[in-house]
Protein backbone atom coordinates (compact mmCIF):
# COMPACT_ATOMS: atom_id res chain seq x y z
CA UNK A 1 0.00 0.00 0.00
CA UNK A 2 1.43 2.89 -1.20
CA UNK A 3 0.05 6.55 -1.35
CA UNK A 4 -0.57 9.21 -4.04
CA UNK A 5 1.46 12.18 -4.56
CA UNK A 6 -1.24 13.54 -5.96
CA UNK A 7 -3.99 13.14 -4.13
CA UNK A 8 -2.54 11.48 -0.73
CA UNK A 9 -4.98 8.82 -1.28
CA UNK A 10 -3.62 4.92 -0.80
CA UNK A 11 -3.03 3.12 -3.75
CA UNK A 12 -2.24 -0.81 -4.14
CA UNK A 13 1.43 -1.78 -4.96
CA UNK A 14 1.68 -4.01 -8.19
CA UNK A 15 4.58 -6.50 -8.20
CA UNK A 16 6.78 -6.14 -11.30
CA UNK A 17 6.44 -9.76 -13.63
CA UNK A 18 8.69 -11.55 -13.14
CA UNK A 19 11.35 -12.52 -17.02
CA UNK A 20 11.79 -15.33 -18.15
CA UNK A 21 15.37 -15.68 -17.05
CA UNK A 22 13.98 -14.78 -13.20
CA UNK A 23 11.78 -18.14 -14.01
CA UNK A 24 15.07 -20.08 -15.82
CA UNK A 25 16.65 -19.51 -11.90
CA UNK A 26 13.47 -20.19 -10.31
CA UNK A 27 13.23 -23.92 -12.21
CA UNK A 28 17.49 -23.98 -11.60
CA UNK A 29 16.57 -23.22 -7.97
CA UNK A 30 14.03 -25.84 -7.64
CA UNK A 31 16.32 -28.69 -9.36
CA UNK A 32 18.27 -29.13 -5.93
CA UNK A 33 16.39 -31.47 -5.08
CA UNK A 34 15.95 -35.14 -3.57
CA UNK A 35 14.67 -36.32 -6.96
CA UNK A 36 18.04 -34.95 -8.46
CA UNK A 37 19.82 -36.26 -5.91
CA UNK A 38 18.22 -39.81 -6.50
CA UNK A 39 18.89 -39.81 -10.16
CA UNK A 40 22.54 -38.31 -9.41
CA UNK A 41 23.18 -41.51 -7.48
CA UNK A 42 21.55 -43.80 -10.39
CA UNK A 43 23.76 -42.08 -12.60
CA UNK A 44 26.83 -43.04 -10.51
CA UNK A 45 25.90 -47.08 -11.02
CA UNK A 46 26.30 -46.08 -14.73
CA UNK A 47 29.27 -44.41 -14.52
CA UNK A 48 30.54 -47.66 -12.80
CA UNK A 49 29.19 -49.90 -15.66
CA UNK A 50 30.41 -47.57 -18.27
CA UNK A 51 33.81 -48.02 -16.84
CA UNK A 52 33.82 -51.75 -16.69
CA UNK A 53 32.69 -51.56 -20.28
CA UNK A 54 35.56 -49.69 -21.58
CA UNK A 55 34.00 -46.54 -22.10
CA UNK A 56 36.28 -43.71 -22.32
CA UNK A 57 35.84 -40.35 -19.51
CA UNK A 58 34.40 -38.61 -22.90
CA UNK A 59 32.27 -41.14 -24.48
CA UNK A 60 30.31 -41.56 -20.83
CA UNK A 61 29.91 -37.55 -20.81
CA UNK A 62 29.04 -37.23 -24.25
CA UNK A 63 26.49 -40.53 -23.35
CA UNK A 64 24.70 -38.68 -19.91
CA UNK A 65 24.29 -35.03 -21.97
CA UNK A 66 23.24 -36.01 -25.65
CA UNK A 67 20.94 -39.52 -24.97
CA UNK A 68 20.47 -38.33 -20.81
CA UNK A 69 17.39 -40.75 -20.10
CA UNK A 70 18.89 -43.57 -17.97
CA UNK A 71 17.18 -46.47 -19.22
CA UNK A 72 18.18 -45.46 -23.12
CA UNK A 73 21.88 -44.61 -21.90
CA UNK A 74 21.93 -48.44 -19.87
CA UNK A 75 20.92 -50.33 -23.29
CA UNK A 76 23.15 -47.97 -25.25
CA UNK A 77 25.94 -49.23 -23.07
CA UNK A 78 25.16 -53.03 -23.41
CA UNK A 79 24.79 -52.74 -26.71
CA UNK A 80 28.04 -51.50 -27.34
CA UNK A 81 29.77 -54.34 -24.67
CA UNK A 82 28.04 -56.80 -26.27
CA UNK A 83 28.95 -55.78 -30.02
CA UNK A 84 26.07 -55.16 -31.54
CA UNK A 85 25.91 -53.41 -34.81
CA UNK A 86 24.72 -49.46 -34.99
CA UNK A 87 21.71 -50.19 -36.73
CA UNK A 88 20.56 -52.80 -34.12
CA UNK A 89 21.95 -50.87 -31.13
CA UNK A 90 19.87 -47.76 -32.66
CA UNK A 91 16.50 -49.89 -32.83
CA UNK A 92 17.19 -51.11 -28.91
CA UNK A 93 17.58 -47.38 -27.89
CA UNK A 94 15.17 -45.88 -29.92
CA UNK A 95 12.69 -48.68 -28.32
CA UNK A 96 13.71 -47.84 -24.92
CA UNK A 97 12.95 -44.63 -25.53
CA UNK A 98 9.41 -44.67 -27.40
CA UNK A 99 8.17 -44.38 -24.53
CA UNK A 100 9.10 -40.59 -24.39
CA UNK A 101 7.14 -39.74 -26.84
CA UNK A 102 3.47 -39.90 -25.25
CA UNK A 103 5.36 -38.21 -22.02
CA UNK A 104 6.56 -35.15 -24.45
CA UNK A 105 2.93 -34.75 -25.90
CA UNK A 106 1.08 -34.83 -22.67
CA UNK A 107 3.81 -32.16 -21.63
CA UNK A 108 4.06 -29.54 -24.53
CA UNK A 109 0.71 -27.88 -23.78
CA UNK A 110 1.70 -27.46 -20.23
CA UNK A 111 4.10 -25.51 -21.92
CA UNK A 112 3.22 -23.73 -24.99
CA UNK A 113 1.72 -19.96 -24.51
CA UNK A 114 -0.48 -20.09 -28.31
CA UNK A 115 0.74 -17.16 -30.81
CA UNK A 116 4.15 -16.96 -28.45
CA UNK A 117 6.07 -19.82 -27.86
CA UNK A 118 8.71 -20.60 -30.60
CA UNK A 119 9.13 -24.33 -31.85
CA UNK A 120 12.67 -24.42 -31.16
CA UNK A 121 12.04 -23.39 -27.36
CA UNK A 122 9.76 -26.25 -27.77
CA UNK A 123 13.07 -28.59 -28.66
CA UNK A 124 15.50 -27.73 -26.54
CA UNK A 125 12.62 -28.31 -23.23
CA UNK A 126 11.54 -31.63 -24.71
CA UNK A 127 15.35 -32.86 -24.71
CA UNK A 128 14.97 -32.60 -21.00
CA UNK A 129 11.75 -34.74 -21.03
CA UNK A 130 12.44 -38.21 -18.25
CA UNK A 131 10.72 -39.35 -15.56
CA UNK A 132 12.07 -36.99 -13.40
CA UNK A 133 10.95 -34.02 -14.93
CA UNK A 134 8.13 -35.02 -16.19
CA UNK A 135 6.77 -35.89 -13.09
CA UNK A 136 8.21 -32.72 -11.35
CA UNK A 137 6.00 -30.88 -14.22
CA UNK A 138 3.22 -32.60 -14.43
CA UNK A 139 2.67 -31.82 -10.60
CA UNK A 140 4.01 -28.49 -10.31
CA UNK A 141 3.53 -26.40 -13.69
CA UNK A 142 -0.27 -26.14 -13.60
CA UNK A 143 -0.01 -24.16 -10.43
CA UNK A 144 2.58 -21.62 -12.50
CA UNK A 145 1.15 -18.49 -14.43
CA UNK A 146 1.57 -19.78 -18.27
CA UNK A 147 4.34 -17.82 -19.49
CA UNK A 148 6.68 -18.71 -16.65
CA UNK A 149 5.96 -22.47 -17.42
CA UNK A 150 8.45 -23.01 -20.29
CA UNK A 151 11.20 -21.35 -19.27
CA UNK A 152 11.11 -22.81 -15.85
CA UNK A 153 10.72 -26.41 -17.13
CA UNK A 154 14.30 -25.66 -18.58
CA UNK A 155 15.75 -24.27 -15.76
CA UNK A 156 14.63 -27.30 -13.74
CA UNK A 157 15.40 -29.53 -16.39
CA UNK A 158 18.79 -27.73 -17.67
CA UNK A 159 19.94 -27.89 -13.67
CA UNK A 160 19.62 -31.28 -13.54
CA UNK A 161 21.21 -32.67 -16.42
CA UNK A 162 24.04 -30.01 -15.40
CA UNK A 163 24.40 -31.86 -11.71
CA UNK A 164 24.16 -35.32 -13.16
CA UNK A 165 26.73 -33.93 -16.18
CA UNK A 166 29.22 -33.30 -13.17
CA UNK A 167 28.50 -35.89 -10.85
CA UNK A 168 28.82 -38.98 -13.68
CA UNK A 169 32.57 -37.42 -14.53
CA UNK A 170 32.99 -37.27 -11.07
CA UNK A 171 32.29 -40.72 -10.35
CA UNK A 172 33.75 -42.08 -13.20
CA UNK A 173 37.55 -40.93 -11.85
CA UNK A 174 36.42 -42.14 -8.54
CA UNK A 175 34.08 -45.55 -9.37
CA UNK A 176 37.11 -47.73 -9.07
CA UNK A 177 37.27 -47.48 -5.24
CA UNK A 178 33.51 -48.32 -4.91
CA UNK A 179 32.48 -52.10 -4.51
CA UNK A 180 30.54 -52.96 -7.51
CA UNK A 181 27.80 -54.39 -5.40
CA UNK A 182 27.25 -50.98 -4.33
CA UNK A 183 27.86 -49.21 -7.69
CA UNK A 184 24.81 -51.86 -8.69
CA UNK A 185 22.65 -50.99 -6.49
CA UNK A 186 22.53 -47.35 -7.04
CA UNK A 187 21.45 -48.25 -10.69
CA UNK A 188 18.38 -49.66 -9.06
CA UNK A 189 17.57 -46.73 -6.84
CA UNK A 190 16.34 -44.55 -9.69
CA UNK A 191 13.65 -47.32 -10.89
CA UNK A 192 12.14 -47.15 -7.14
CA UNK A 193 11.91 -44.11 -6.81
CA UNK A 194 10.11 -43.67 -10.34
CA UNK A 195 7.39 -46.43 -9.37
CA UNK A 196 6.55 -44.56 -6.11
CA UNK A 197 6.56 -40.74 -7.51
CA UNK A 198 4.54 -42.07 -10.82
CA UNK A 199 1.72 -43.93 -8.02
CA UNK A 200 2.03 -40.35 -6.28
CA UNK A 201 1.34 -38.38 -8.95
CA UNK A 202 -1.52 -40.66 -10.71
CA UNK A 203 -4.76 -38.47 -10.81
CA UNK A 204 -6.62 -41.59 -11.91
CA UNK A 205 -7.42 -44.78 -11.45
CA UNK A 206 -6.49 -45.86 -14.77
CA UNK A 207 -2.93 -44.43 -13.97
CA UNK A 208 -2.50 -46.87 -11.24
CA UNK A 209 -3.94 -49.25 -12.84
CA UNK A 210 -1.68 -49.10 -15.60
CA UNK A 211 1.18 -49.29 -13.33
CA UNK A 212 0.17 -52.36 -11.53
CA UNK A 213 -0.22 -54.25 -14.87
CA UNK A 214 3.07 -53.14 -16.01
CA UNK A 215 4.32 -54.85 -12.79
CA UNK A 216 2.78 -57.91 -13.43
CA UNK A 217 3.36 -58.08 -17.13
CA UNK A 218 7.19 -56.54 -17.06
CA UNK A 219 9.23 -59.60 -16.06
CA UNK A 220 7.13 -61.94 -17.95
CA UNK A 221 7.72 -60.41 -21.14
CA UNK A 222 11.44 -59.39 -20.25
CA UNK A 223 11.21 -63.56 -20.16
CA UNK A 224 9.92 -64.39 -23.19
CA UNK A 225 10.41 -61.18 -25.49
CA UNK A 226 13.86 -60.28 -24.39
CA UNK A 227 14.68 -56.29 -26.05
CA UNK A 228 10.67 -55.58 -26.39
CA UNK A 229 9.30 -56.13 -23.38
CA UNK A 230 9.57 -53.05 -22.66
CA UNK A 231 7.40 -52.01 -25.66
CA UNK A 232 4.81 -54.71 -25.04
CA UNK A 233 4.51 -54.18 -21.59
CA UNK A 234 3.36 -50.69 -22.21
CA UNK A 235 1.10 -51.50 -25.17
CA UNK A 236 -0.65 -54.26 -23.37
CA UNK A 237 -0.56 -53.28 -19.98
CA UNK A 238 -2.06 -49.72 -20.86
CA UNK A 239 -4.84 -51.19 -23.15
CA UNK A 240 -5.20 -53.64 -19.91
CA UNK A 241 -5.64 -51.01 -17.79
CA UNK A 242 -7.69 -49.21 -20.05
CA UNK A 243 -10.33 -51.44 -20.66
CA UNK A 244 -10.64 -52.14 -16.94
CA UNK A 245 -11.42 -48.96 -15.80
CA UNK A 246 -13.91 -48.29 -18.43
CA UNK A 247 -15.61 -51.80 -17.44
CA UNK A 248 -15.61 -50.43 -13.71
CA UNK A 249 -16.96 -47.31 -14.65
CA UNK A 250 -19.77 -48.74 -16.94
CA UNK A 251 -21.00 -50.60 -13.94
CA UNK A 252 -21.00 -48.22 -11.19
CA UNK A 253 -23.22 -46.24 -13.65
Amino acid sequence: MTASKDTGQPQLSSKPPVSGRGWMLRGARAAISIPAFILTSAFVGFAGMARETGLSLAETLLMTGAVWALPSVVVLTGAMASGMGVIPAAVAVALASVRLMPMTMALMPFLKVPGKTKTWHLLIASHFVAVTAWVYAMKNLPDLPREGRLPFFIGFGGGVTSFVFVSTGIAYMLVERMPPMAAGALVLVTPVYFLCSLWGAARMNADKAAMISGLVLGPLFFLYFPGLDLLWTGLLGGTLAYLATRFWRRGLS
